[in-house]
């Protein structure tokens, strides 16, 4: 089997296992997803950078390993779209904004070199929102992605990019990063799998930051089982990122490969339903708790209040932390410089460089975040704040000693169309209502397909929730709700996304 067509619709695990095994070859693989690419992408807009000559390198090197008879990793010579906003020595990374264009890292971010020590072909860079600011991927220097779905709709944000590769066909595996729900709501919009580890799990050495406390690399894929191998690839312990765990990675892939919940407790929170919420996202979700009582999960209802103040304790202190981190964008060191004619002072070419190269969400929440900090509403904004992520934490706490996993809706709504909300920063930034509390409080979540909302055909998504360094649990119901799912409806992605 070497068509094109056969090659793109096969899973990571299987592309893997085909390649090891001598029946295709990595260049094959990644000539028929850059073949793809050049066919659908003009439409779908999810990359920013396309990489041939070094992904066909990378594709002949792995190839040549097989031939000398050294052993490939679990995941050598599977594609991969990469986020742009991890550094890539020698090819541009721009997070999506004006001010880093043409920008040439001269160095690997420690994911980035993980990626190809395990023989992982990089496609290229995908499409997100500027310096991953929003929940849509609109806000994107560099235009809109567009929803394989429906190419009207938004593929959530911020790694919109990532997760439309990932339902187009464009590559098998991607990475996202996930500071209030920039993977999990992409999965869930897409119709994919997207997984945010606990924070520190994966190393974020050479990731832009945007709210260092909350931001999160992480795997995105079409099946559990593909996001479990990524995810092993690219965790573990850096020295060279002060905030990296020194802990073991739990055991994802086995974990993923004996998906089951018979047995476990399994808990609902009642603050993560209610108005705004889309009556086929509520219906879907009520049949994935029914379809786990079934599988022999107990479940337990849980009251989180404190959950109900996350998305304004969030619009606090990552605004907060982006004031800070954005700060180094002067135009004097790298990026974009505007205004240098010799006649201005630096303080001038620095505010001019800042109105040409940022853009309205990230001005915005600069300002947001300044205001924050700024001297008498510093106690009052961002103090206050943190004190409510730690209710929050606490909340969580108490109950994970009353359940294994929380589950919920992943977004209160499908996919909205390009455009609808971007005059409504609020209504925008309540696409992250559900996600945002794992992020304040650095737990482990994934988002998982769990069928199409009858009102509009678009994906839903199922959000599970385990508590830090316990990511295992994920992929462990996870795999068990996804195999209960393609047993009796068959994958929603491969089964009915339409066609490009």
């Amino acid at each position: 089997m070497t068509d094109n067509v056969n090659i793109i619709k096969l899973t990571a695990a299987e592309t893997a296992a085909r390649i090891a095994a001598g029946e295709l070859t990595a260049v094959q693989v990644t000539e028929a997803h850059l073949a793809r690419i050049e066919a659908v992408d003009e439409k779908v807009h999810a990359f920013l950078y396309v990489d041939r000559e070094g992904a066909l390198a990378q594709a002949r090197a792995v190839d040549a390993k097989r031939a000398r008879g050294e052993k490939l990793g679990p995941l050598a010579g599977v594609p991969l779209a990469l986020k742009d906003i991890f550094t890539t020595e020698g090819v541009p990374t721009t997070v999506g904004s004006k001010i880093l264009e043409g920008w040439i890292p001269p160095y690997d971010a420690t994911l980035t070199k993980r990626l190809k020590a395990a023989d992982v072909v990089i496609l290229g860079k995908t499409n997100m929102d500027e310096f991953a600011m929003g929940s849509s991927t609109e806000n994107s220097a560099y235009g809109p992605t567009g929803n394989p779905w429906d190419l009207t709709k938004i593929p959530g944000g911020s790694g919109g990019g990532s997760s439309a590769a990932l339902a187009s066909f464009q590559a098998p595996l991607a990475i996202g990063t996930d500071t209030g729900g920039s993977i999990r709501q992409p999965a869930s919009v897409t119709g994919t799998v997207g997984v945010k580890p606990t924070y520190g799990a994966v190393s974020r050495y050479g990731m832009v930051a945007f709210s260092s406390s909350l931001d999160q690399g992480g795997p995105c894929a079409r099946t559990v089982l593909d996001a479990a191998l990524l995810h092993e690839v690219i965790a573990g312990h850096d020295p060279l990122d002060s905030t990296s765990i020194d802990a073991p990675v739990p055991p994802v892939v086995e974990a993923a490969r004996n998906g089951s919940v018979a047995g476990m407790r399994v808990g609902v929170v009642k603050q993560f339903r209610g108005e705004g919420y889309q009556a086929g996202v509520i219906q879907r979700f009520d049949e994935s708790v029914a379809l786990l009582k079934e599988l022999g999960a107990e479940i337990v209802e849980l009251d989180c209040p404190s959950f109900d103040l996350a998305l304004s304790a969030y619009y606090l202190i990552a605004p907060s932390e982006c004031s800070s981190n954005l700060a180094r964008f002067d135009g004097l060191r790298y990026g974009v410089r505007t205004g240098d004619d010799g006649t201005r002072s630096a303080e001038e070419v620095t505010s001019l460089t800042r109105e040409a190269g940022f853009g309205p969400e990230v001005k915005r929440r600069i300002m947001l975040g300044t205001y924050a900090l700024s001297s008498g509403y510093y106690d009052a904004y961002y103090g206050s704040a943190q004190k409510v992520r730690t209710l929050i934490t606490r909340d969580f706490e108490k109950a994970f000693e009353q359940v294994d996993v929380i589950v919920s809706p992943t977004t209160p709504t499908t996919a909205f169309a390009i455009g609808e909300r971007a005059d409504d920063p609020m209504a925008m930034y309540l696409a992250d209502l559900c996600t945002i509390p794992t992020n304040l409080a650095g737990n482990a979540a994934m988002s998982l397909p769990c069928g199409l909302a009858p009102e509009d055909n678009l994906p839903v998504g199922l959000q599970i929730i385990a508590p830090a360094l316990k990511d295992d649990r994920l992929y462990k119901v996870g795999a068990a709700v996804e195999a209960a799912f393609v047993e009796r409806w068959g994958h929603p992605l491969l089964e009915e996304a339409p066609s490009l």
